[in-house]
């Protein structure tokens, strides 16, 4: 490719809102050009990005038994109705009618489209396991798009998904693609590391996600220095002390214009600990009272495990209103009949409130809390289980260590889904005796546009990117110094000896604009040809990696590109 045919030109200022460094360089180098929020084209030299690590992905989902498939990227509405998913995903759910009124969404992701393909080709026992997967665009109404590639409305996701026999298995099948993901991250040049995660509305029994540590993440990572337990903020665990003081009666107290655990604790001379926070949330079943401590926030992964039920948003003020109780002060003191005034709920109470003795809750009335409140004498519940995320400082419940946090990216997400899918939508197979039976699944995904970006953090410095060589768009950036004849032809023999692995900087530019570009688009090898290398036939060789500078003679050129490619393998 010769760079003054190449559609896109490198940039030296970009607009004062971007701070991603991904972003930052994606924008400058060439590589991606924003069309809206969250909306992102890709240039030649981004795509072609696109294309190596679609590459590379398909080498490992094939050494697994993969095989490539596509679905429709519109779904008809009714499979996410069979599903139970569609009120599940909310906002996030495009919806919209064909001509003819039938409802459609743009899938953001597409567990059910691949459990209706599977549909018509298995039929018996003997055609598993079935192992899918596809490189397919989803669209999700993000309602908070950032930091370029990082966070996007549309985005293109490798998603596979495995079809067994037995819950044994997909078992036995699914340390296998947690093993290859780390491959895969390895060979794109990203430190990942797996974490236990939660299942949100993708449903099943467990689930490990993929992260990267960076500033531009949108997630956050639990993790122990000295034991190495790890797991997302959401679901992570950690050693509670009980609170084993004898009960105090249960007394009212005031507390004006305190409807918030700040202003109350301040007011009532006490920690935050020692008060009980309730909220309330809409759930499939209906609603759900949850009770943590005052110093705790409800973590909805936790909650929707414990509760067994999909968790949909806290509820509306109306429901309150209705009521007769202001929400600040709600509390399942004295609701012996289980209602929010004619609404009906569930309790869901956490661990370390059931655990803890004598705490102040909220009386159902403005201004009024109940001080010593015990549980088990004072209120009770329908479930009780750690439905709080855990708080700064919080120690490592299997060794003891402080438990630390910090901000990472999402890369892959891996899912254990077991019939959630074949039970929702009917998929069956006929067993060895003939009997119907469904299919366990495992769904297993990689947001590519989220992996260019961690690639691009992880590969950089000041001066641009510094691509893996297995990832970037060419292997060698070709330039000449000078105006002679001679050497501008002998820098197109180069060219055409390099073949396809090669961008040719043929503009007329200062060789210092080649330079900080060379290295702003981070292509690994620099050559440079030049009256001085020709003297003795040779080119200038530098590698954007290592910055290590020599010689090759032209006629080992092919030596050298042989080289890299064998690196590459």
């Amino acid at each position: 490719m010769r760079f003054s045919r190449l559609l896109g030109t490198t940039l030296r200022e970009v607009p004062t809102d971007v701070r991603a460094d991904s972003y930052r360089l994606l924008l400058r180098g060439g590589y991606i050009r924003p069309l809206g929020t969250g909306l992102f084209s890709f240039l030649p030299l981004g795509y072609r990005v696109i294309r190596h690590l679609k590459r590379i992905i398909s080498e490992e989902m094939e050494k697994l038994g993969g095989q490539e498939v596509s679905v429709a990227m519109v779904n008809p509405y009714d499979l996410w109705e069979r599903s139970g998913r569609a009120e599940l995903a909310g906002k996030d759910l495009i919806e919209f009618q064909d001509r003819s009124g039938r409802r459609l969404v743009l899938s953001p992701t597409h567990e059910e489209a691949m459990v209706e393909l599977v549909r018509t080709c298995i039929n018996s026992y003997r055609d598993l396991p079935v192992f899918l997967y596809q490189f397919q665009t989803k669209f999700r109404d993000e309602n908070r798009p950032g930091h370029g590639l990082v966070r996007t409305k549309e985005f293109v996701m490798k998603d596979a998904y495995s079809f067994h026999r037995s819950f044994t298995d997909l078992n036995n099948f699914f340390p296998k693609v947690f093993a290859t993901y780390h491959e895969i991250f390895e060979r794109c040049g990203v430190p990942a590391r797996a974490a236990e995660a939660g299942v949100g509305y993708m449903g099943g029994d467990r689930s490990f996600e993929f992260v990267f540590p960076c500033d531009c993440g949108d997630d956050h990572l639990t993790s122990c220095p000295s034991c190495g337990y790890s797991a997302n903020a959401e679901v992570a665990v950690a050693a509670r002390e009980i609170d084993g003081s004898p009960p105090g009666p249960l007394e009212r107290v005031n507390a004006p214009g305190c409807s918030n655990m700040a202003k109350a604790a301040e007011y009532l001379n006490v920690p935050q600990s020692r008060l009980v926070k309730t909220l309330v949330f809409r759930a499939r079943r209906g609603l759900i009272m949850v009770v943590v401590r005052g110093d705790h926030s409800v973590s909805l992964e936790k909650l929707a495990t414990v509760a067994d039920a999909p968790i949909y948003g806290l509820a509306d003020r109306s429901i309150f209103d209705a009521a007769g109780v202001p929400p600040g002060f709600v509390s399942p003191v004295g609701m012996k009949d289980r209602r929010l005034g004619k609404v009906p709920l569930e309790v869901v109470v956490d661990s370390a409130v059931a655990e803890a003795s004598n705490l102040i809750i909220g009386g159902n009335e403005a201004d009024v809390y109940l001080r010593n409140a015990n549980f088990g004498r004072d209120y009770d519940a329908d479930r009780v289980g750690d439905v709080a995320r855990i708080p700064p400082g919080s120690t490592c419940r299997h060794c003891g260590a402080t438990l630390e946090e910090q901000q990472v990216l999402e890369l892959g997400h891996i899912f254990r889904l077991g019939t959630t899918y074949s039970d929702a939508l009917g998929l069956t197979f006929r067993g060895d005796m003939d009997e119907e039976m469904r299919p366990f699944m495992g769904s297993y995904g990689i947001g590519l546009g989220r992996l260019l970006a961690a690639i691009v953090e992880s590969n950089h410095d000041d001066k641009g990117i510094i691509w893996p060589e297995e990832i970037a768009p060419f292997r060698f950036y070709l330039m000449s110094i000078g105006r002679s004849l001679e050497v501008r032809r002998r820098s197109f023999e180069v060219y055409d000896q390099l073949e396809g692995e090669v961008l040719l900087d043929d503009r007329h530019e200062s060789v210092s604009s080649k330079f900080t570009d060379a290295q702003l688009l981070g292509i690994p090898y620099r050559i440079v040809v030049s009256a001085e290398t020709l003297t003795d036939d040779t080119v200038e060789v530098h590698s954007r990696r290592t910055g290590e500078t020599w010689t090759v003679a032209i006629e080992d050129l092919d030596s050298l590109k042989a080289d890299v490619q064998a690196e590459q393998r």
